[in-house]
């Protein structure tokens, strides 16, 4: 097949030293030997054939030293047996610089900026740099330098964090008649040099009252502005009384923890948290905890009188909460444990502006039938008050277990159950509503007064009575007939329903011997009455 024409044919220098040309190899002709492709280069103002020795591998080049000549017009002429196809490119080789690739990068740390040096090879051209700052996030940033003619150039890269790695490289154009830029020098790596922890702690606490004072156990975790900025962190632990001049206490925790627990009496102090790194310390996280007044049945803020625990209903991704605003708090803290059943219980907390009211709390931890318990803080100069506590469920479960239903009472016509035992704390996975009795003779399907219908999958039929306190623990069915078999569930139902029904329990009713007199008195007494008539006749 006869050539391809050249695409993408075009030229220019690297160094002001040698003319590069490269173009498209185009498909292949199938013709090999003293056939295959030529390649000639000519120069239309000189009116000469260029020398040069084609290499094609992914695409073709050529190249040449330059003489004195600065403009050019090259015609490319691909020639074979079957045909010719020729391209040109004029140029002033002036304005056709790609610089070579930077190399021997080098940089001076500090703390929050780099000067970055790297080495040109095109000696006497005034360039124009690019510096590429990749952050460990992954965002590149572009910073460009001005324009330089000497061998070394250098750069200095601000606004840097302390004690991180970023990956550098730098690539190069010309600073007058700027065609392209160069090829990217070789990425380098430099680590920032450490500062101190920028930013405070998030601190939060659990007191709990024991002989003698209170032991506090203190939690911490990262802001999203806070920054180590070095190596060997630790966690300083600082508490102090407020009132009296007494020398502070002192405990330093390693990084790998983010909670300890230290013991007050009962008189106000002041907890303060740093971080430390090998500079210097991060600014205090303060705590107030407020005086005790030693008696612990007054003591836990758990059981403050007349605080009652709201209900709260849980969504498809969260709990949703809701508390009273006061304008007299500068913030609010919600806690919660993940795990309510475990201790430690996975203690969490999460703070709120002066302006919010509401807020959906979300953990990957939360799983439907558990009941979590939310307690609610004012904030205000440091020091915290309970102020509301709420439970509630991601999604509320039926009751796993039934009631332990007791027949205490049995009459002609009656029986009272009783499940007094029946618990409806938080070991339930829903909020115990109430209960449904159902009853129905064995033989025969039910129709009792002042009971609802309900139908059982194989089509019997159940009476239904319904107790919509989850206190009342006993119910007495009425209307029942003697010396009759009957069967009885007692079921408990949840915000998420209740269980199908597995298990009844039987019962007899008593024979009724009323019913024998009267039966007496309606046959025998006519009987008799019917004998003295026919005998006072016949007499």
């Amino acid at each position: 097949e006869p050539p391809d024409v050249p695409h993408d044919f075009s030229c220019q220098t690297p160094d002001m030293k040698k003319i590069i040309c490269t173009w498209s190899q185009g498909g292949d002709t199938y013709l090999y030997g003293q056939h295959s492709t030529k390649y000639t280069f000519f120069e239309e103002f000189s009116q000469k054939l260029i020398p040069c020795t084609v290499n094609c591998s992914k695409q073709c080049s050529c190249s040449w030293d330059i003489n004195q000549q600065r403009v050019y017009n090259i015609t490319l002429t691909v020639e074979n047996s079957l045909g010719k196809k020729t391209a040109t490119d004029a140029f002033d080789v002036t304005h056709r610089i790609h610089p070579s690739a930077p190399s021997e990068l080098f940089g001076h740390c500090l703390d929050t900026k780099i000067v970055l040096y790297w080495k040109h090879r095109n000696k006497g051209i005034k360039l124009f740099c690019q510096t590429e700052v990749l952050h460990p996030d992954g965002k590149a940033e572009l910073h460009n330098s001005s324009s330089t003619h000497l061998e070394h150039a250098s750069i200095t890269l601000g606004g840097l964090q302390p004690y991180t790695q970023y990956s550098l490289r730098v690539r190069c154009g010309a600073a007058q008649h700027f065609w392209r830029w160069g090829e990217w020098s070789k990425a380098q790596t430099f680590r920032t040099e450490e500062a101190s922890p920028s930013g405070k702690l998030d601190i939060w606490r659990e007191i709990t009252t024991v002989l003698g004072g209170r032991n506090v156990t203190l939690f911490w975790k990262l802001t999203p502005s806070f920054r180590a900025n070095g190596r060997n962190i630790s966690y300083e632990i600082t508490w102090e009384k407020v009132e009296e001049d007494s020398k502070p206490e002192h405990i330093s925790i390693s990084s790998v923890y983010n909670s300890t627990r230290i013991f007050i009496d009962n008189n106000p102090y002041k907890i303060r948290v740093v971080a430390k790194n090998n500079v210097n310390y991060s600014l205090p996280s303060v705590m107030i905890i407020p005086g005790a007044t030693g008696n612990s049945s007054t003591e836990n803020e758990l059981s403050i009188p007349g605080l009652k625990e709201d209900e709260v209903t849980g969504a498809d991704d969260g709990i949703f909460l809701s508390w009273k605003p006061r304008n007299t708090y500068d913030g609010y803290i919600v806690d919660w444990c993940n795990f309510p059943g475990l201790q430690p219980c996975d203690l969490q907390w999460k703070r709120f502006g002066p302006h919010d009211s509401s807020a959906l709390i979300t953990s990957a931890s939360f799983v439907p039938g558990v009941r979590y318990n939310f307690r609610i803080y004012g904030s205000v100069a440091n020091t915290v008050s309970l102020l509301e506590k709420k439970t509630g469920y991601l999604k509320e479960l039926p009751p796993t277990l039934d009631p332990p239903v007791k027949k205490i009472h049995l009459t002609f016509h009656a029986v009272t159950l009783s499940w007094d035992s029946y618990p409806t704390t938080a070991l339930q996975p829903g909020f115990i509503r109430g209960y449904h009795v159902y009853v129905s003779p064995v033989q025969e399907d039910c129709s009792l007064k002042e009971s609802k219908k309900y139908v059982l999958p194989d089509g019997s039929v159940l009476c239904k009575y319904a107790i919509e306190n989850p206190e009342e623990k006993r119910y007495t069915v009425k209307h029942l007939r003697p010396n009759t078999k009957y069967k009885l569930a007692v079921k408990a139902y949840t915000g998420g329903g209740e269980t199908p029904i597995a298990n009844f329990i039987y019962i007899e009713t008593p024979f009724d011997s009323n019913i024998l007199y009267l039966l007496g008195l309606l046959v025998i007494v006519p009987s008799v009455i019917a004998a003295l008539c026919h005998w006072k006749m016949k007499w």
